[in-house]
């Protein structure tokens, strides 16, 4: 007599919320879960019908965990948290949304719909839009997923021919089975130290993204990073690379180029900095490798491309100085990107470090002119800049901007790229993002009524 497969969610996020939807419609027996109370929670428990538990109360958590067979933990819970830890040791099945999603698909009437994925340190989000983009202009019905505004398990019943997966080493690290036709790793450096245990275990969760590959399947890794080009040769998918200057897909001759000849002129691009281009031939493997497009839908594509907001975002210009949004950017290695764009810099940086060293901001002084260091951790900035360049301290954003402006002229640029979570001063990165921005329309709004 089989055992009817109980599934605790935990963490209602906008993650949890789905997976636990998506299992209900399907029949499956679930209890919610989360860490805080809230009217929200409680709301969402009545509208499915399910028992939710506070997993607060270690030994309560331990109780409920006796009661069921699958723990599917939202992404912001940490493998270090009391309840996966728990889950562990008593041997029990932890999968992630991805996971999740991808078992569900693999069961779809007429079969399953083809996925792409990308993964990376830095460069996933927008990689994942220009995808999404390049297979809408091959006439596909695309959508980002995965580590976007919509999970992959949420977009499983809509009309779309081809998911573009952003999988974040959150998602991936408690994958079994999850796999794509084509996917790329686009770079590795230290992050998230918060949430895994180690650097080991942060790549080992994104190699997940190779784990399970079949043959056919494509593996598009960077020509320049030995270790993730070794994962790649390791799998049984066919190993594609691709960078700035060697790769199967490359720069050269002011050109994005393929194994199948030029794809367009990077002067025709939307936008091409430095990274721009990595991240657009990236794209552009997967794309195509996949068979899904051809190399004139990727130059349609990045001729009009937007990126999403946050990431090295034009603002304003104020008396000659450019502004520039990047709260993105939460790890060093994030804002190395931005400010390995740009010359002439004030940057604004600082936040909640993620316990990752902060000096690598400093590997390109001539590039830097000043820094205002801001956030709980404003003095590791500042140790990082020491004998560098000026550093001075703000005490709320708008302090920031205000600093900048005095210490910028024309011909500079004010970058935000705070190599640091937001969760001192604000809910999100976006939050402190927007901000930002209203701080620096307000001093040209304020400029512009002083006649300047």
């Amino acid at each position: 007599m089989s055992v009817e497969q109980t599934t605790l969610v935990f963490g209602l996020g906008v993650a949890g919320m789905a997976v636990a939807s998506a299992l209900h419609k399907r029949g499956e027996s679930i209890i919610l879960a989360d860490d805080e109370v809230t009217k929200e929670h409680g709301d969402f428990a009545r509208a499915l019908n399910c028992e939710f538990v506070d997993m607060s109360d270690e030994k309560l958590a331990v109780n409920i965990l006796q009661r069921i067979n699958r723990l599917a933990p939202a992404p912001g819970i940490s493998e270090t948290h009391h309840v996966i830890s728990a889950a562990r040791q008593m041997g029990l099945t932890i999968a992630s949304e991805l996971e999740l999603a991808y078992n569900f698909e693999e069961q779809r009437n007429g079969g399953p719909r083809p996925m792409l994925g990308i993964t990376g340190t830095d460069g996933k989000t927008t990689t994942t839009l220009m995808t999404a983009a390049m297979l809408h202009a091959a006439g596909h019905k695309s959508l980002a997923v995965g580590n976007t505004d919509t999970p992959l398990i949420a977009a499983l019943d809509t009309d779309t021919q081809v998911f573009a997966v952003e999988c974040s080493s959150f998602r991936l690290a408690n994958c079994q089975h999850f796999r794509t036709r084509a996917s790329v790793w686009l770079n590795i450096a230290p992050d998230h130290l918060d949430w895994h245990t180690s650097m080991e275990s942060y790549s080992l969760a994104k190699a997940q993204l190779w784990a399970h590959t079949r043959a056919g399947d494509v593996a598009v890794a960077p020509a320049d990073d030995a270790r993730i080009l070794q994962i790649a040769q390791q799998s049984t998918a066919r190993t594609v690379t691709f960078g700035s200057v060697q790769g199967d897909y490359h720069a050269q001759d002011g050109r994005l180029n393929s194994p199948h000849g030029a794809i367009m002129n990077i002067s025709d691009m939307k936008r091409a900095m430095p990274h721009d281009i990595t991240n657009a031939l990236a794209a552009a493997a997967i794309s195509i490798e996949s068979g899904l497009v051809e190399p004139s839908h990727v130059a349609k594509a990045l001729a009009e491309f937007d990126n999403a907001p946050h990431r090295i975002e034009y603002v304003e210009t104020i008396d000659g100085v450019k502004w520039f949004n990047d709260s993105k950017a939460t790890s060093p290695h994030a804002s190395a990107v931005a400010i390995n764009s740009l010359q002439n810099i004030v940057l604004i940086a600082g936040g909640r470090n993620k316990g990752l060293d902060l000096s690598e901001l400093a590997d390109q002084p001539k590039r830097m002119k000043a820094v205002v260091a801001i956030g709980d951790d404003a003095p590791e900035i500042e140790k990082a800049f020491d004998g560098v360049c000026r550093v001075v301290r703000g005490g709320s954003m708008q302090e920031a901007v205000q600093l900048a402006r005095t210490l910028a002229v024309s011909g500079d640029v004010v970058l935000l790229s705070p190599a640091c979570t937001s969760y001192d001063w604000y809910n999100n990165y976006m939050e402190r993002g927007e901000d930002f921005m209203q701080c620096v329309r307000n001093e040209a709004k304020l400029n512009r009524q002083q006649g300047n």
